[in-house]
């Protein structure tokens, strides 16, 4: 492939699922960091995800009061490392495919797909609708979203070099 510099499409998928691992890290400290300064609480809508997920596609999550309850508390996160790491993967594949843009550039784009890919669905499914959201509510979502997209990016690009 042109501009892999020998490096195989696998190969170009393991760098964009460690950039992808990378970036959520980055993501998840924004949040908490954000969490700790401004006494606000985690977010709600990755474990109703989760179980509107599960209602839909007629799957029980096993267990009963506060046994279920655990689980869709460590499902719900999980959903957030999948995407992250999938979205990761998408990056370095289009690396694969040649793709390079400046790092601002690369930033812009790869926060819209995660914000696309992580509040498109909660949006479809009715969990969440950021035309109601208030400015405070834009920025919670969008900083973090943005240190995911330089962390992936600026990744990537390390494995240019």
């Amino acid at each position: 492939m042109a501009g892999d510099g020998g490096t195989s499409l696998l190969g170009w998928a393991v760098r964009g699922a460690a950039a992808g691992a990378a970036g959520t890290t980055a993501l998840n400290a924004v949040t908490y960091l954000d969490m700790a300064v401004r006494g606000r609480p985690s977010s709600s809508t990755p474990e109703r995800t989760v179980e509107t997920l599960a209602e839909k596609a007629h799957v029980p999550i096993p267990g009963d009061g506060a046994t279920r309850q655990n689980r869709v508390q460590g499902l719900g996160p999980l959903t957030g490392l999948v995407a992250g790491v999938g979205v990761g993967v998408l990056v370095g594949l289009v690396r694969a495919a040649g793709f390079r843009s400046r790092p601002l550039v690369g930033t812009l784009l790869v926060t819209a797909v995660v914000l696309v890919s992580t509040n498109g669905p909660m949006t479809v499914l009715g969990i969440t609708d950021p035309r109601t959201w208030s400015a405070t509510d834009w920025v919670s979502d969008l900083v973090p979203h943005v240190a995911y997209g330089a962390v992936v990016t600026t990744t990537l690009d390390a494995f240019d070099r």
